[in-house]
């Protein structure tokens, strides 16, 4: 049917492949074929459950006739953010109840196999190359326990050389961090609420490295509107619509 028909650039983008710019530059470069012949035009539109659609020598595999899926995992540790480890390690994917096994989900960005909290899988590949790109990150709020090093440590001084931006050991320069603390210090140990804006890998790990300070726990407990909640570790469920709205809205896609 006609109304099934899709521009082609959508398509790629909905299928994961790249965002919706990147599959124009593809389309242009000659990359991408429907039923054998080359693509002309991002704006060609097809049928993603009748038309064969190869992109750089590979098929597109197209979820059809599906409502997108967009789920929250509370990540526990000593778990992996992808779909498959060479190394054998239980990931994300290993937590999917049986119903959505048969979907084409995948995590959008990562928590290091140390970390734990708020992680969202999808097969809506539009919405995770925005999510995972640096124009639209959102605030991600982490609830983190450290250790100090001893009782002569200078936390104030540390927190302002955090808020104030810092310069990591690797040459990267960091955008000012909100870092407050969380409730009463217990000896050496105490948790602190780090508000990050950007998508530095394993940041707070690498802060905490440069100021001398260990960390037992690290947990994601917000992205953008989404809070992970009461969520129990290892539990998955649905976004409501009202949280599809506003992550949607975040990125641009409230009217597509």
């Amino acid at each position: 049917m006609e109304e099934q028909n899709i521009r082609l650039n959508k398509a790629l983008a909905d299928a994961g492949i790249c965002s919706r710019r990147k599959a124009d530059e593809l389309i242009f470069a000659g990359l991408v074929t429907v039923n054998g012949v080359k693509a002309e035009s991002p704006g060609v539109r097809i049928d993603p459950e009748k038309d064969h659609v190869v992109c750089k020598g590979k098929k597109v595999v197209f979820s059809t006739g599906k409502k997108a899926c967009i789920l929250m995992l509370h990540k526990p540790i000593s778990v992996v953010s992808t779909v498959k480890d060479p190394e054998g390690r239980k990931t994300v994917l290993d937590f999917l109840p049986q119903a959505y096994k048969q979907r084409r989900i995948y995590p959008v960005g990562r928590l290091d196999f140390f970390s734990e909290g708020l992680l969202l899988l999808t097969d809506d590949g539009e919405l995770a190359n925005r999510l995972m790109h640096p124009r639209w990150h959102m605030p991600r709020i982490y609830h983190v326990k450290v250790r100090l090093p001893g009782k002569d440590y200078n936390l104030p001084r540390t927190l302002v050389i955090m808020q104030r931006g810092m310069k990591l050991a690797e040459g990267e320069e960091l955008a000012p961090v909100k870092v407050e603390i969380m409730g009463k210090q217990k000896g050496l140990e105490l948790w602190l609420a780090f508000t990050l804006s950007q998508g530095i890998n394993r940041q707070i790990r690498r802060m905490c490295r440069d100021t001398d300070l260990t960390i037992l726990t690290l947990r994601r407990v917000q992205q953008g509107p989404l809070l992970l909640g009461d969520l129990p570790r290892g539990e998955v469920r649905e976004l409501t619509n009202e949280e599809v709205s506003l992550l949607r809205k975040e990125v641009g896609l409230a009217n597509e």
